[in-house]
C-alpha cells in the first residue's frame, strides 16, 4: 500500500438515523462504500441539516471502525458551502469533488491508488470505468440510481406508517429495467454458449463459491449468466457449456441467440451501481415487511437483493453498517399484463416524438417563423473590435496549452475575445464568476488572470478536464480561483457573473436558469452541434411564443445562440438585443449569420 496518499476530507450530510440508516440516504450510501472498499484515506465529517443535533445522537451505533467527526456548515471549506453533500476536498486545497457519483466513483479510484492489488474495486467502475459516469441531467440511468430511488424511499419512509402506500414508480422502474435483456461487451460469446447450454439440455457449469472475505456463500449460481458474474467476481475461469462450439451453434444469426438476464443491477457485472442501491432498496425492504405489503410486484427486485448478499465483502460491510439483511423468499413472477402496469414509466418521463408535419431543416423553421411574425434581423459584429493580445499572455493562459490543436486553438482564441470583452465590461472587484461547464479551463483561466480582482470558479463534470485546468492555473500561480467537480445541479452558491462556452444539449438552458435563480449577470456560448432534447428537466421548445408556432423537432434546429443576460438585485431583465451567431452548412456552404432579436 501506498503511504504517500493526500489527506482528504469528506463531507456528509446528517439529519438524523433511522433503524440502521443514516439520513439522507446519500450518506449511508458513502459510508456503505468505505466500509465495502475497506478504505480509510479520509478523514470523515458529518455537517446536521439542522441545529439540534448532538454528538451522541451522531456517533451511536454509527460505523464501527470509521472515525467520524461532527462540523457545522459554517466550519465547511469555503469551496465546499456552494456545493450540495457529500463533498471531497484535499485539506487546505481548491479543488472540490460534489454530488453522490462523483463522490463514490472518487473514493473507488482513491481505494485502488493506494493499494493497486484491489482490482475487484476498481472494477466496481463498470466496463470502460463508466458506470455512472454520465451526468443525471441526461442519463436516465444515472438519475435512477443517483437522485429519483434514494429521494423516493426517503419520501416512502416518510409517510405514515397507519396508511399503506403504493410501490413508489422509481422502484417499479428498476423492477422493469432488470427484466429487460442485458447488452454487454462482448457478449455473443456469452450467448452462444448460453444457446449451446439451452440446445444440450445441460445444467451451467457454476463454480463453487468458497469462503472468501470471511463469509461461506451457500447459494452458488444456477444459470449461465450468474456462472460468468460471480467467476469474474472470484477471479476464475469462465467455464464453458462445452469445449467446443458446435457448427449450428456458430452459424445462427447474431438476432436469433437467446437473450441475456440481469444478475446485477447493470447486467451481468456487480458495479458501484449495485452498491448505491442497496442501502436504498434494504430501507424500502424492511419498512415494507414491517407494514405486511406484498412484494409480489418486485420478484426481480427480491432476487437481485438475495444475490447481491452473495458478492464477497457485502455481508462484512453490511456488518459494520449495523445493516440486518432480511430473508426473502422466493416469489413469483405476476402475470404479464400486471407487471407491465404496475411498472409503467410515469408520464412525465414519457417524450412525445410523434411529429407528423416535420420537414427537416433551419429553413423551413425559419419560413414558419416569418410566416408567424417572427423574423430575424441582420446587423453586423456589435464589437468587432473585441480582441486579447495574446501574445503578451504567458503561454498558460492560450487554450493552446489545454492539448489542443493549432487551428482549434486559434478558434477558441476568437471566441474567447468576446467572451472576456463581455464579462470584463460587467465585472466590479470582489464578484464571484462562475464558469459552468468549464472543460479544461479556457475561460475561467483567462478570466481569473485578466480579472485578479474576481473570484473565479470552474465548474465540470470530467475529472480530467478539470485537473489539466487546475495544473495551468498552478504554473500561472492563480489564487483566485476554485474548481469543483459535480453536476450543475450539485452548485447552489450564489455569485454575481455566470459564464458558459459551448454548454452541451440541455445544459445551456441549466446554466441559465441557475444565473436567473441568482439573479446574477450572464455571458452564455450555447454548444454549436449535437441535439436539444426534452429530458425530465426541460420540454422544448422553451419559449412561450415558439411553444404556439413550433414542435419539438422543429424548435431543435436552434441550437446555437450567444445569451448576455443581466441580472439586477430584483428583477431580471435581458439586454435589448440578443446576437446569434450560426453556421449552417447549406449545399455545400457555409452561412454565416449574424442576428440581432430585438425582442425575446
Amino acid at each position: 500500500m501506498k503511504d504517500n496518499v493526500a489527506e482528504e476530507h469528506l463531507y456528509l450530510a446528517f439529519s438524523h438515523q433511522y433503524r440502521d440508516s443514516i439520513f439522507p440516504l446519500h450518506t449511508s450510501i458513502s459510508l456503505f462504500l468505505l466500509s465495502y472498499c475497506d478504505c480509510k484515506l479520509f478523514k470523515v465529517f458529518l455537517v446536521p441539516t439542522g441545529e439540534d443535533v448532538g454528538d451522541q445522537c451522531v456517533t451511536k451505533n454509527l460505523v464501527g471502525d470509521l472515525e467520524v467527526r461532527l462540523i457545522s456548515r459554517c466550519q465547511l471549506p469555503v469551496v465546499v458551502q456552494s456545493c450540495s453533500l457529500p463533498a471531497v476536498v484535499v485539506k487546505d486545497d481548491k479543488f472540490c469533488r460534489a454530488g453522490l457519483s462523483v463522490v463514490l466513483r472518487h473514493i473507488i479510484q482513491k481505494t485502488f491508488e493506494a493499494d493497486p492489488s484491489k482490482k475487484d474495486i476498481l472494477a466496481l467502475l463498470g466496463f470502460k470505468k463508466t458506470c455512472l459516469k454520465a451526468c443525471a441531467e441526461v442519463s436516465q440511468w444515472t438519475r435512477l440510481c443517483e437522485i429519483s430511488i434514494p429521494l423516493a424511499v426517503e419520501r416512502f419512509l416518510a409517510g405514515s406508517p397507519e396508511h399503506c402506500q403504493a410501490i413508489p414508480p422509481d422502484i417499479l422502474l428498476f423492477e422493469r429495467k432488470l427484466g429487460e435483456p442485458v447488452r454487454v461487451h462482448n457478449d455473443d460469446k456469452i450467448r452462444r454458449q448460453k444457446l449451446q447450454q439451452q440446445k444440450a439440455g445441460a445444467k451451467s457449469g457454476v463454480p463453487e463459491l468458497e469462503e472468501a472475505a470471511g463469509e461461506v456463500h451457500e447459494h452458488p449460481p444456477s444459470s449461465l449468466e450468474l456462472s460468468v458474474a460471480f467467476s469474474k467476481l472470484l477471479a476464475q475461469e469462465v467455464p464453458n457449456a462445452v469445449n467446443r462450439e458446435a457448427p449450428y451453434i456458430r452459424r445462427t444469426k447474431t438476432s436469433d441467440l437467446p437473450l441475456l438476464d440481469h444478475v446485477f443491477a447493470e447486467g451481468l457485472y456487480f458495479t458501484v451501481a449495485d452498491l448505491v442501491l442497496l442501502p436504498c432498496i434494504h430501507q424500502f425492504l424492511v419498512s415494507s415487511k414491517k407494514q405486511g405489503k406484498n412484494l409480489v410486484n418486485l420478484p426481480l427486485i427480491a432476487s437481485w437483493y438475495r444475490r447481491v448478499q452473495e458478492v464477497p465483502g457485502v455481508k462484512k460491510a453490511a456488518g459494520k453498517c449495523n445493516m440486518e439483511f432480511l430473508q426473502l423468499p422466493e416469489l413469483m413472477s405476476p402475470p404479464e399484463e400486471q407487471l407491465q402496469n404496475s411498472t409503467s414509466v410515469p408520464d412525465e418521463l414519457e417524450e412525445d416524438n410523434e411529429d407528423s408535419h416535420f420537414i427537416g431543416g433551419p429553413r423551413p423553421t425559419m419560413t414558419k417563423l416569418m410566416e408567424n411574425g417572427i423574423e430575424a434581423k441582420f446587423s453586423p459584429h456589435p464589437c468587432p473590435n473585441w480582441t486579447l493580445d495574446w501574445t503578451s499572455l504567458p503561454s498558460a493562459v492560450s487554450p493552446g496549452e489545454g492539448k489542443m490543436s493549432r487551428d482549434r486553438a486559434l478558434r477558441k482564441q476568437q471566441q474567447l475575445n468576446n467572451l472576456v470583452a463581455a464579462v470584463t465590461k460587467l465585472a466590479k472587484p470582489g464578484d464571484l464568476i462562475v464558469d459552468f461547464c468549464s472543460g479544461g479551463g479556457h475561460v475561467g483561466i483567462v478570466l481569473a488572470y485578466m480579472i485578479p480582482s474576481c473570484q473565479v470558479v470552474l465548474i465540470e463534470n470530467k475529472e480530467l478536464s478539470l485537473i489539466r485546468a487546475k495544473d495551468r492555473s498552478d504554473e500561472l500561480g492563480l489564487n483566485n480561483i476554485w474548481f469543483i467537480q459535480a453536476n450543475l445541479d450539485y452548485f447552489n452558491g450564489t455569485f454575481n457573473i455566470g459564464v458558459a462556452l459551448h454548454a452541451c444539449g440541455v445544459a445551456t438552458d441549466m446554466v441559465i436558469e441557475h444565473c436567473l435563480r441568482a439573479r446574477a449577470a450572464f455571458v452564455i456560448s450555447p454548444c454549436c452541434y449535437g441535439f436539444i432534447q426534452n429530458t425530465a428537466k426541460f420540454k422544448y421548445p422553451r419559449s412561450h411564443q415558439f411553444k404556439e408556432i413550433l414542435s419539438y423537432k422543429e424548435s431543435s434546429v436552434w441550437d446555437l445562440w450567444i445569451w448576455i443576460g443581466h441580472g439586477l438585485q430584483k428583477n431580471i431583465t435581458t439586454l435589448s438585443k440578443l446576437y446569434l451567431w450560426s453556421q449552417r452548412v447549406v449545399r455545400q456552404r457555409t452561412i454565416c449569420l449574424w442576428a440581432s432579436l430585438l425582442s425575446v
